[in-house]
C-alpha cells in the first residue's frame, strides 16, 4: 500500500514538474509567446477591424441613359436611393463608362437602352443591363440584392399606374400573391465580420497552438543536437506523463485567452454572441487539446525553430478551406471531406458557429463535440508513439 501511494505521489510530482518546466520554457521564449499570445490577442482585433463596417454601402456606379425619359430618370433615382449603390456619374456611351470604371472611380455600369420607356408604354417588359466589377464578391452581392429590390419596387409602381389608368383602385389589388419575409438567423445585419469571425476564432486557436507547440519541440530537438541527443531542459518522465503535463500547461494558458476570444471580442465589436459562455468553453476545450496534440504530431517534421513558420505558409489557407467556412463541405469531394475530418478546427468551426450565433446548446452539437474528443484521442496516441520511439530518455537537470 505504501509503495502504491509512493508511486502515485511520484507520478503526480513528475507531472507537476513537466507542467512547471513547460511554463518556464514558454515564458522564456519570445517566439512561442508571439504565437500563443500575439496571435490569439492581436489577430481577432485585426481581422474584425478590417471587416468593419461589415456591409458594403454606397458603391459608386456609372449610368448610361440612352432613353433620356422620365421613366429612365425615375429608375436611376430609385437605384441611387438604395443603401448599396450611389450614382457617381452619367456617361454618354458605354465606352466612356468603361473608362471611368477602369480608373476605379466606379464599380458598376447601368445601361438603360433607348427603347426602355417605349417598351413599358406598350405593356412589354423593359430591359436594362448592369455590368458589375467581379473583383470583390461582396460588391456583387450588394449589387444583386439592391437591383432585385428596385426591380420589385419599380414593377409594383408600374402596375399601380396601369390600374389607375383603367379606373381600377390600386388598393383593391395591392399586395403580392405570395407574401414572403426574410429572417436572417445568426447574422441579422448580413455583415461579413458577423459571418466569418466566429469561425476564424477557432482557426486562430488551432493555428497558434500548432505553431507554438511545434516551435517548442523544435527547440528541444536543437538542444538535443547540441548535447549528444539529450535535452538538458527536459524532465525525465514517461511519454504519457510528458504529454499530460504539457497539455495542462497549454490549457492553463488558453482558458483566459479563449474567454477573451469567444466572449469579449464579439462583445467589443457587437458581433453575434448569444450562446452560453460556459457551454462554449466546454466545447472549445477538446479543440484546444486536439490542436495541441496535433502540434506535437506535426513537430516531427519541424527540425528547427524557424521551420515552424513553414507550417503557417503550408497549413493556414488549407485549413481555412477545409473548415467549410469559405466553401461548404458538402460540395467537396470525398477525399477532401476526409482530410477535413482530421482537422480539429473543422469541427470547431461547425459547432462553435451554431452555438455562438444561433444559441445552440452543447447537447445539440454533440456530433462535432464528439469528433473533437475522438481526434484528441487519436492524436494523443500518435504523439505518445512519436515521443516514445523518436526521443531518447531525458536527463535530469
Amino acid at each position: 500500500m505504501k509503495q502504491s501511494r509512493f508511486s502515485i505521489l511520484s507520478w503526480f510530482t513528475t507531472l507537476f514538474r513537466v507542467w512547471r518546466r513547460e511554463f518556464r520554457l514558454i515564458l522564456s521564449d519570445e517566439g512561442v509567446l508571439i504565437f500563443f499570445l500575439g496571435l490569439t490577442i492581436g489577430y481577432p482585433l485585426i481581422y474584425t477591424i478590417i471587416y468593419n463596417p461589415e456591409t458594403v454601402r454606397e458603391i459608386p456606379i456609372v449610368v448610361v441613359d440612352q432613353s433620356r425619359t422620365a421613366r429612365s430618370r425615375d429608375l436611376t433615382r430609385m437605384i441611387d436611393a438604395t443603401p448599396a449603390m450611389q450614382v457617381y456619374d452619367y456617361a454618354p456611351t458605354v465606352a466612356d463608362a468603361r473608362r471611368i470604371h477602369n480608373e476605379h472611380k466606379a464599380y458598376g455600369i447601368l445601361l438603360i437602352p433607348s427603347d426602355y420607356a417605349e417598351r413599358l408604354g406598350r405593356g412589354e417588359q423593359g430591359v436594362v443591363t448592369f455590368y458589375s466589377d467581379m473583383g470583390l464578391l461582396l460588391r456583387y452581392r450588394s449589387f444583386v440584392s439592391a437591383l432585385t429590390d428596385v426591380q420589385m419596387a419599380a414593377g409594383a409602381k408600374i402596375q399601380t399606374e396601369k390600374l389607375d389608368m383603367i379606373g381600377l383602385p390600386a388598393q383593391s389589388v395591392s399586395g403580392a400573391p405570395i407574401d414572403s419575409e426574410a429572417i436572417m438567423l445568426g447574422d441579422v445585419t448580413q455583415g461579413f465580420a458577423s459571418f466569418i469571425i466566429p469561425g476564424i476564432l477557432m482557426l486562430i486557436i488551432q493555428q497558434s497552438l500548432v505553431l507554438g507547440v511545434s516551435m517548442l519541440f523544435a527547440g528541444s530537438r536543437e538542444r538535443r543536437r547540441r548535447n549528444g541527443g539529450i535535452d538538458p531542459l527536459a524532465i525525465p518522465a514517461g511519454p504519457a506523463t510528458t504529454i499530460l503535463g504539457k497539455l495542462m500547461c497549454y490549457i492553463c494558458i488558453y482558458v483566459p485567452l479563449v474567454i477573451y476570444m469567444v466572449h469579449f471580442v464579439p462583445h467589443i465589436f457587437s458581433l453575434p454572441h448569444i450562446g452560453q459562455l460556459s457551454e462554449m468553453l466546454l466545447f472549445v476545450l477538446p479543440l484546444v487539446i486536439a490542436s495541441a496534440l496535433l502540434g506535437m504530431v506535426v513537430s516531427v517534421f519541424v527540425t528547427e525553430r524557424e521551420s515552424s513558420m513553414l507550417v503557417v505558409v503550408f497549413t493556414s489557407v488549407v485549413f481555412l478551406f477545409l473548415s467549410g467556412l469559405t466553401w461548404p463541405r458538402y460540395a467537396m469531394n470525398g477525399f477532401w471531406r476526409l482530410v477535413g475530418d482530421l482537422i480539429p478546427a473543422t469541427w470547431g468551426v461547425e459547432g462553435f458557429i451554431v452555438m455562438n450565433s444561433n444559441g445552440a446548446q452543447l447537447a445539440q452539437e454533440s456530433h462535432p463535440y464528439t469528433m473533437l474528443w475522438i481526434l484528441a484521442a487519436i492524436y494523443f496516441v500518435m504523439a505518445w508513439i512519436l515521443i516514445r520511439f523518436l526521443y531518447p530518455s531525458r536527463a535530469k537537470k
